[in-house]
This record gives structure tokens, C-alpha cells and sequence, in this order.
């Protein structure tokens, strides 16, 4: 079986190579963690939010491809300076574009990354025991998407359960 290398595009992969702020944020105001169990990728976000609900500053850790990376790394650009009502507003489609375009078979890196901001700024609303008219009741598709770090463990534990099994 031969892999075919994916069509990335040159904005892509310079983020990829190049990521802007990566790293963990030690002061942070909040932190949300998001992963895909359709290819392992991980992504943990942190917000430093002003009293008067300001995305100061925000970071990411990345555990996934060039697409994961990129996308975590554009969305991070996309929020910083902005309320976080309008950082909300912030699109999978919006992430995508804004890299220049993800292959089909990596729309699910842009869902993965706002779904990391989203749940961020629920569980910022969340610990303030606040919410604002603009958040909405139910989870959107991006947070349904990106399955938190414990869930998807649970599922790659369950995985590797029945491999072993079926291999006895």
C-alpha cells in the first residue's frame, strides 16, 4: 500500500513548520482540551481573558499533522485582542479559509480547533457562573466534534481492548 502525501498548501505548512503561540500558558485563564478519535489529533487551548472578557492572550498545544497544527495556529491568531463573544463567532469554514483551505479529509482539524476555543469560552461562562445572552443552551457542532481528552481515551482504550482480544 503506497501513501499519497496530502495537498497542503504552502500557508498550511508554514504554520505547520512555523506555529504561532504554541506552547503551554502557565497564568492562563482558562484551559480546554479537544481530541478527533478518527485520527488521534489533540489539541489543548489556553485563554488569558481581561476582566472585561478580552482574549489577551491565547496558546495551544498540539499532539496531530501539519492540518492540526495549522488550524490550531490560525485560530489562535483569529481570536487574539477580540471579546469573547466575537472569538465565538470564529467558524470551522472562517479557520479553513483562513489557512488557505484544508484538504476534505482534514475539514474535521478546523471542527477540532474552534471546538477547543468553544469549549474554552463555555467553561470560561462556566467557572464565572455566568451566561451571556449570545452563548447558546446546547453544544454546537464543533464542541459535539471534539470529544474531550478523557472521552477520547476512553475510545482508544476500548480500540485497543478489542484489537488485543481479536489478536488471541
Amino acid at each position: 500500500m503506497s501513501r499519497v502525501p496530502l495537498p497542503y498548501n504552502p500557508k498550511i505548512l508554514e504554520l505547520f513548520r512555523n506555529p504561532k503561540n504554541l506552547g503551554k500558558m502557565k497564568d492562563a485563564t482558562v484551559t480546554a482540551l479537544a481530541g478527533s478519535p478518527a485520527c488521534g489529533d489533540m489539541i489543548a487551548l489556553y485563554l488569558k481573558v481581561s476582566d472585561d472578557e478580552v482574549i489577551e492572550k491565547v496558546m495551544f498545544e498540539s499532539y496531530g499533522c501539519a492540518a492540526n497544527i495549522a488550524t490550531a495556529s490560525i485560530t489562535t491568531e483569529l481570536v487574539k485582542g477580540k471579546t469573547m463573544e466575537k472569538a465565538w463567532k470564529v467558524t470551522w469554514k472562517v479557520v479553513a479559509d483562513e489557512v488557505g483551505g484544508l484538504p476534505k479529509i482534514k475539514y474535521h482539524c478546523g471542527i477540532l480547533s474552534v471546538g477547543a476555543l468553544r469549549r474554552a469560552i463555555r467553561e470560561f461562562y462556566k467557572m464565572k457562573a455566568k451566561k451571556p445572552s449570545w452563548l447558546p443552551e446546547t453544544l454546537t457542532l464543533e464542541e459535539k466534534h471534539a470529544l474531550e481528552e478523557e472521552e477520547l481515551a476512553k475510545v482508544l482504550s476500548r480500540k485497543l481492548k478489542l484489537a488485543k482480544s481479536v489478536k488471541k
